[in-house]
């Protein structure tokens, strides 16, 4: 049994039309698939509006408590049961999940890190790291073989009746490796943008595959800031990890061969 890992960014979310032909698209694709969903932008538009301003560091949010109740309430709430009625609207059997639900993922609140960019230490607040053993994927092959379509948002759980907020880019990967373990996986991180681009500003640009040398050196030159940092970073940790094939694609073609595949070392 094959499993395809799927992630859709926070501004496909946020797109009606974007989102209603993914999910058209997706429900289309035969096997048992998992979906992972961010919701970004309409968080740090939630934010803003009941007087936040949001704080991103090396493509990651800040989380305090009052962020994490903000983030909690946009994902696990209207982004994910927007995506888990489209895709049932589609004649998908997707079920909503956050990762406290059923205990599926689980994580460890992380301690303040050095970010290499600002040559200093950042507490992130209630952001979670998935653990190691953090992911349920016994229950979740039960749920597909159930004729389920798990679609997770990024909260996770920290296991004392805490929630968290991780990456959603993160949570593919760690889902799509865990799942390696047991059965062939691959990871599909698709966004807005037909890949991985050398100008963000040119669908031209497109590269067809990186490997972790001419990743660090897209990453040293900027090529690779912000949100783009973490999801490539997720995939190589993914490919090491034993993930078959990842690759980074348009939402709006996801049955197209226009992407970006990563390569291992």
């Amino acid at each position: 049994m094959k499993i395809r890992v799927f992630k859709i960014g926070g501004n496909v979310v946020d797109n009606p039309s974007a989102l209603e032909g993914f999910a058209t698209d997706f429900a289309k694709i035969s096997g048992p698939k998992v979906l992972i969903h961010g919701g970004g932008a309409l968080a740090s538009r939630m934010q803003k509006n009941l007087g936040s301003e949001p704080v991103m560091i090396a493509g990651r949010r800040v989380t305090d408590e009052e962020t994490l109740k903000i983030v909690t309430m946009v994902y696990a709430g209207w982004c994910n049961k927007s995506v888990v009625a489209l895709l049932q609207k589609n004649g998908c059997n997707a079920i909503g999940l956050s990762g406290a639900d059923g205990g599926l993922v689980k994580a460890d609140r992380r301690p303040p890190v050095m970010v290499e960019q600002l040559g200093k230490t950042v507490d992130y607040g209630r952001v979670g790291d998935i653990r190691p053993d953090g992911i349920d994927n016994a229950m979740i092959c039960r749920l597909l073989k159930a004729g389920l379509t798990p679609v997770f948002c990024a909260i996770t759980y920290d296991g004392k009746g805490g929630l968290l907020n991780t990456n959603a880019d993160t949570v593919a990967s760690a889902i799509a490796v865990s799942l390696s373990r047991v059965t062939e996986t691959e990871l599909v991180y698709c966004f807005e943008k037909d890949g991985v681009l050398l100008d963000k500003d040119d669908e031209n640009s497109l590269i067809p595959s990186i490997d972790p040398e001419y990743f660090e050196k897209l990453k040293a030159d900027g090529t690779v800031a912000d949100g783009m940092l973490p999801k490539l970073e997720n995939a190589f940790k993914a490919i090491a990890a034993g993930v078959g094939k990842v690759t980074i694609k348009n939402s709006c073609n996801i049955s197209n061969d226009r992407q970006t595949v990563l390569l291992g070392k």
